[in-house]
């Protein structure tokens, strides 16, 4: 087995440390979670009674962030403040856009990036406003026109 020298050890420390953040952005609880304390420092509390969710699993999602080192945690009297750690992100994030070779002038600025679709709507067609506009109006006096059934699709 062959040893590893301290720069080996240090990229292989680096490596685990990207996998972490990128296991922490994958749920969508973390990434709201990061967005609240993107605006400012929340307790444990404050962070909880904004989900729907049990404390421990708040609990859960906050250690897992604290981990990837995108969160830091710190005790004042009985209460735990959360902070976001943004050098971590930015460190990590602008170093996968590197790697990918979409850094510099090839990266698209955030300001000019589509938001993305919600999922399962990748192929779904643009609704006109007057569509939303009408179902508003149905859904408000609670009369909605029958909607014809949908097509039939076959797989062959």
């Amino acid at each position: 087995m062959k040893k590893q020298t301290k720069k080996g050890a240090a990229a292989s420390l680096d490596e685990r440390r990207i996998q972490q953040v990128f296991q922490a952005l994958a749920a969508a609880p973390r990434r709201a979670i990061l967005q609240h304390l993107a605006a400012s420092g929340l307790t444990a509390g404050e962070i909880s009674s904004r989900f729907d969710m049990a404390k421990p699993s708040v609990s859960q999602h906050l250690t897992i962030l604290e981990t990837a080192g995108l969160i830091s945690r710190e005790k004042r009297g009985q209460f735990v403040h959360y902070a976001l750690v943004r050098d971590t992100l930015d460190k990590v994030l602008s170093g996968f856009l590197e790697e990918i070779g979409a850094a510099g002038s090839e990266a698209l600025p955030a300001a000019k990036t589509k938001p993305a679709r919600p999922v399962g709507t990748a192929n779904a067609k643009p609704r006109k406003v007057a569509e939303i506009e009408t179902e508003n109006a149905e859904a408000e006096t609670g009369e909605a026109k029958a909607k014809p059934a949908p097509a039939q699709m076959s797989m062959f």
